[in-house]
């Protein structure tokens, strides 16, 4: 075992989205993680979020079921759940009844809304969190409606990304304090959070609270993408002047001096994009890498999914890895002296429920009693 959190050990309720991506975090920086999969489970194995744990089916709602989960509970440094506000209470296995058996447990709360508020008990998915928070609001063209970028922002940068940042801060102050504590990680608050420079500028009237007009919206002509002569698209990031030249000298527009003047003149910025698009519409995007690559443009290729796998910077430094049959990034970031590693791919529901029982007490009996009755599978 690698890893900065080896020897750190997490019991994850399954669940959807940003819940597993958490615990694929951790796993894939060293710690155990635990995940504890409802009976009948289907086996995804295309979902490489639930990579390398090791995986237990329980009915929590049996006789017994939740005791078997609090008793993985009492060996464990932090849990993660992602069900509304009251559901684990419900079952049995809230804060309370796990910091009764583990009281340095640290547990984790991943929800859309957070733990109290208004909207707590509402549904909702990413696009509903970003939206809220104002992250979604500037994402798109001007006059069009807002376009997600996916569920990156919600899900994943202001979810899991901060689930995980604040579970590891807890378990430091466990470690350190002997005392656990429960983490509420609300893709609203984390979201919100990650606009923190925007809500900075606009106070100084840097930042434009609307779609279009803002340097790095895809606004301004030397930050965007454009269509290339084979319908590709070429990304270009030029914001500093030194970039800028670079950009404009590999463009051959280095001599245009009305464009030169009016760069950084917002109201000019849609004529001088379409006078740069004419320019990346006359050649193919394999044409633009070629004279591009290597340079301080800041210019790169869109690439689909399929093509970032093969992207020679991708593969010299093994950003994508091959497990059990399926492309899919490696962990990160990396780590000098204790390098993460995935370590197997994506157990069947239930695969390590008789040892983990018996890792914790439970006497060979007990677990044919408890598959019988169905408590675990």
């Amino acid at each position: 075992m690698s890893g900065p959190l080896t020897g750190v050990r997490i019991v994850e309720l399954a669940g959807i989205g940003p819940g597993p991506f958490c615990g694929m975090l951790f796993a894939d920086l060293g710690a155990e993680v635990i995940r504890v999969e409802r009976v009948g489970a289907p086996h995804d194995t295309w979902n490489v979020a639930s990579r390398g744990r090791r995986s237990i089916a329980v009915d929590l709602k049996a006789p017994g079921g939740a005791e078997a989960v609090l008793k993985l509970v009492a060996t464990a440094d932090g849990l993660i759940e992602g069900f509304r506000p009251g559901v684990t209470e419900r079952l049995g296995l809230g804060p309370d009844h796990c910091h009764v058996v583990n009281p340095r447990l640290v547990y984790g709360r991943m929800t859309g809304w957070g733990q109290s508020g208004p909207l707590a008990q509402a549904a909702g998915h990413d696009i509903d969190y970003i939206a809220i928070a104002g992250a979604l609001h500037g994402t798109g063209e001007p006059g069009r409606p807002p376009r997600p970028a996916q569920n990156f922002v919600g899900d994943y940068g202001g979810g899991a990304m901060f689930l995980a940042f604040g579970m590891v801060s807890a378990i430091l102050h466990a470690r350190e304090m002997g005392e656990g504590q429960v983490v509420d990680a609300a893709m609203t608050d984390g979201t919100a959070l990650l606009t923190a420079v925007c809500h900075g500028r606009l106070t100084t009237g840097a930042w434009f609270d609307r779609r279009g007009g803002n340097i790095v919206d895809g606004s301004a002509p030397f930050y965007g993408t454009y269509e290339c002569a084979d319908g590709e698209y070429f990304a270009f990031g030029a914001i500093e002047p030194q970039f800028t030249d670079e950009m404009l000298n590999l463009l051959e527009l280095d001599h245009d001096e009305d464009l030169k003047a009016r760069w950084h003149d917002r109201s000019a910025w849609p004529e001088l994009r379409e006078r740069v698009a004419a320019i990346v519409r006359t050649r193919s995007r394999d044409d633009w890498e070629s004279i591009f690559d290597g340079s301080d443009a800041c210019a790169a290729p869109v690439l689909s999914l399929t093509e970032a796998t093969k992207h020679p910077h991708n593969v010299a430094r093994g950003t994508f890895v091959d497990i059990d049959g399926i492309v899919q990034p490696a962990p990160a970031p990396r780590f000098s002296r204790t390098p993460g590693e995935i370590r197997g791919g994506i157990a069947p529901p239930g695969r390590d429920s008789a040892d983990l029982l018996a890792e914790v007490g439970y006497s060979p009996e007990e677990i044919v009693s408890l598959t019988h009755s169905k408590v675990i599978a």
